[in-house]
């Protein structure tokens, strides 16, 4: 009996105060008011307080890191270390050496012994962000640790124990990589013993122009610019936009236009200057017909969309190199007396469209160009590039390989 009564005081809590929330709010840098919001705060606090798996859910740019970091502060583990792990960020052939560890001689390089995250963290919380993008292999070691405790380093036959509280976190629909054999089901349940899934922008249209201001005044702030404001139209449109990139998105949007905009009373016509087409119509999702024929190309999709999103520059140096070809074609023809050949030169209300031949485009080769000019801006830089890109590291890397950049 005053086991069940320690364990009741101990475990259950009422429902939070406005004024608690508020308090992890301001600690953690979260801003917001919206209802789901608020209750994954209270379950990451709940959940805590045990040792529980936990696996994060949400959209990229939603802002899914704050939660692990919630509940390594109010777990009895706080004064132990913490880890935050992107799995998508490391190649495959390093990722179990980064995790598990190895030993000396394990590999090619391999010159000193290595600890893993398991062992450094041990007594902690390690944090797996990405975690759909390990590879099956990996996720046959992980799913042993969270069973057992029980990992073995790399080219070790000596079986290790740690005491490590995981938390996961992904942007995936789980659902769908596991029928498409990309992640295990029996990892999966492993990992999800508690889910929280953290809303999308658009789903906290209440909270938009609170971020929106947080960001303004900061980039003000930062680049000695006099404050933003927005009128009533822009404030709507701005809750009314898709939000494709989140809370990512939107601060972006909000640096841009501290930094270009010289009147910074800001009217809806100026703000959608700075919103793809796409996002002033509410709800607009891109059709993939690949999902609907049981595959997912979402990276693919992904890496299209905000590649064409900046292409206009492209499009103007396009058409430049075209006139002054068809000029070169025209001096040419004028030497040996002959007709010039007719050159097309796109309009100027077609110059948001490339000018190519229905059939001679592939999705590959546009992916593979797209990747390659990435590359080139940033100087080779593969974390820069892949954030141009919007993917992950490691999906990058996969890439580069499969188009032999």
């Amino acid at each position: 009996m005053l086991f069940l009564l320690y364990f009741c005081m101990t475990f259950w809590q009422y429902p939070m105060t406005q004024q608690e929330l508020l308090a992890i709010k301001q600690r953690f840098g979260i801003i917001g008011q919206n209802p789901q919001l608020n209750r994954d705060i209270e379950i990451a606090v709940q959940v805590a307080r045990t040792d529980l798996s936990v696996l994060i859910t949400g959209e990229s740019g939603v802002g899914k890191e704050h939660f692990p970091k919630i509940i390594h502060a109010y777990s009895a583990r706080k004064h132990g270390p913490y880890f935050a792990v992107n799995c998508g960020a490391i190649p495959e052939g390093t990722i179990d050496s980064e995790l598990f560890g190895h030993e000396k001689g394990a590999f090619t390089d391999a010159k000193a012994e290595h600890k893993g995250y398991f062992e450094i963290a041990d007594g902690g919380t390690l944090f797996l962000d990405e975690v759909g993008e390990l590879p099956m292999p990996t996720q046959v070691r992980l799913l042993r640790v969270l069973e057992t405790g029980e990992y073995i380093r790399m080219g070790s036959a000596q079986v290790r124990k740690t005491n490590v509280r995981v938390v996961a976190a992904t942007n995936l629909n789980m659902r769908q990589a596991i029928d498409d054999g990309r992640f295990r089901e029996d990892l999966y349940y492993r990992l999800n013993t508690v889910e929280i899934r953290v809303p999308a922008l658009r789903e906290r249209k209440e909270d938009i122009p609170l971020l929106f201001r947080k960001f303004a005044v900061d980039f003000c702030n930062r680049y000695q610019m006099p404050p933003l404001s927005l009128n009533d139209e822009a404030t709507r449109l701005l809750q009314n936009a898709y939000w494709r990139g989140n809370i990512r998105q939107l601060k972006n949007l909000a640096e841009q236009i501290a930094v270009i905009e010289m009147d910074h009373q800001i009217n809806a016509d100026t703000l959608r200057r700075y919103l793809p087409a796409e996002e002033n119509q509410q709800g607009l999702v891109l059709r993939n017909p690949a999902q609907e024929a049981g595959k997912d190309y979402s990276h693919e999709i992904g890496i299209l969309y905000n590649m064409v999103m900046q292409n206009k520059k492209d499009l103007e140096e396009l058409r430049t190199l075209l006139k002054n070809g068809r000029d070169l074609k025209v001096a040419a023809a004028r030497k040996i007396d002959q007709p010039a050949p007719s050159i097309e030169i796109p309009s100027r209300e077609a110059e948001d469209v490339l000018p190519v031949e229905e059939g001679t485009l592939r999705i590959d080769e546009v992916e593979r160009e797209q990747i390659r000019r990435a590359l080139d801006v940033s100087g080779g830089n593969r974390k820069v590039a892949a954030d141009k890109l919007g993917i992950s590291e490691r999906t990058l890397y996969r890439k580069i390989k499969e188009y032999g950049l």
